[in-house]
């Protein structure tokens, strides 16, 4: 049984969100919380498995509150998704850099939501290859450029490329086909470097392939 908590100021998402997830056989809603002190506290007394997030949030927004989540060895199982209004949110690579396994436009189809909530938990990435991209183009070029492959050193050649491939925006497949190997093969690559560099998911490789200038949007060409 996958756990869910649901964090959001507005009491008529959290009530649409529970009806949908309830109704499925393999998942529950643990608990609720209207904002990001509650959902804190509400985190560390339920342990869920996945918190849905609002990014706007009083008392504490859901950006500060992610990032007290992932900092805490102690929650290390407890995966958030951002909920936002707007794809392109401007805190939304904010929020991947702090922890969050991904985000979710608030108006997204329910079948869209039931497969993200699996997703997570089984370790699977969450952003889109196409809604990564596009978060990466759009960010990176208003942060200051990073000292080039930092970090990185355990890393084997094939691992970096892979990496790099994650970076903006691959999928396993298209990994795959680029490396010309097996989805498995490139799929045990993503992992090995995941572990290497202590990345919680695919979402934080990419944020990590960036931050170390291996990959480098908005200052090529």
């Amino acid at each position: 049984m996958i756990r869910v908590l649901l964090a959001d100021d507005q009491s008529l998402v959290r009530a649409g969100f529970r009806a949908l997830l309830d109704a499925q056989p393999d998942i529950e809603v643990a608990g609720e919380a209207a904002d990001g002190e509650e959902a804190l506290s509400r985190v560390r007394e339920l342990r869920p498995d996945v918190v849905l997030m609002d990014i706007r949030m009083p008392r504490l927004d859901g950006l500060a509150a992610t990032r007290r989540i992932t900092e805490d060895e102690r929650l290390g199982g407890v995966k958030v998704v951002m909920l936002t209004t707007f794809e392109l949110d401007e805190y939304v690579f904010e929020a991947l850099r702090a922890g969050a396994s991904g985000f979710l436009v608030k108006d997204t189809e329910p079948d869209e939501l039931l497969r993200a909530v699996r997703a997570v938990v089984a370790g699977d990435a969450l952003l889109s290859p196409g809604v990564t991209r596009r978060l990466i183009a759009e960010f990176a070029s208003r942060s200051k450029a990073p000292a080039g492959g930092s970090g990185l050193g355990e890393l084997t050649e094939r691992e970096r490329e892979v990496m790099a491939l994650v970076g903006i925006g691959l999928s396993n497949d298209e990994i795959a086909r680029r490396l010309v190997v097996s989805p498995l093969t490139a799929k045990t690559h993503v992992s090995r470097t995941m572990v290497k560099l202590g990345a919680r998911d695919r979402a934080q490789l990419v944020v990590l392939a960036y931050e170390s200038g291996l990959v480098r949007p908005g200052w090529l060409g």
